[in-house]
């Protein structure tokens, strides 16, 4: 179960980092993505990226434990 929630963390920031690529207009693919050069999407990107790393953490820390 461990493995499943770090798995789902990182994929979080995997995700927010490529919204944050394509709001940004510097990862620009698909080129008929919504999503590119659109500020909104920085935010968003930014917000799932940072509860990815909470939530690696939060598993990393219980792998300590148990």
């Amino acid at each position: 179960m461990r493995t499943i929630g770090y798995v789902i963390g990182l994929l979080m920031v995997v995700f927010g980092l490529i919204w944050i690529g394509q709001g940004s207009g510097y990862f620009p693919y698909p080129a008929s993505s919504f999503m590119i050069a659109q500020k909104i999407w920085m935010f968003w990107g930014a917000v799932l990226a940072a509860a990815g790393i909470v939530v690696t953490i939060i598993i990393s820390r219980l792998r300590r434990r148990g």
